[in-house]
């Protein structure tokens, strides 16, 4: 299956951008100070490993779909150099 350059680059960023929004989402969790994310022992509670759950399947996911969009940029980046007639 060949991507377009468009679609290829899209993917790359969003797999960037879940890094990015999640990484600084895990962050900000793991300071919390309202007591939605550690009780009053410091605990964690059941909303910090729902949400670190999902924080690490959307590492996962965003990837995936990041190296999807690399290796379409990567290959249409060969295929310029290569040439249309190659």
């Amino acid at each position: 299956m060949k991507l377009s350059r468009a679609v290829s680059w899209f993917l790359l960023a969003f797999g960037v951008w879940s890094w990015f929004i999640w990484a600084t989402f895990v962050r900000n969790l793991w300071k919390d100070a309202s007591g939605l994310a550690f009780d009053a022992a410091g605990e964690p509670t059941a909303y910090f490993w729902v949400h670190l759950l999902l924080a690490i399947a959307s590492f996962l996911l965003g990837t995936a779909v990041g190296v999807i969009g690399l290796r379409g940029v990567l290959a249409l980046r060969r295929e310029s150099r290569r040439g249309p007639d190659a």
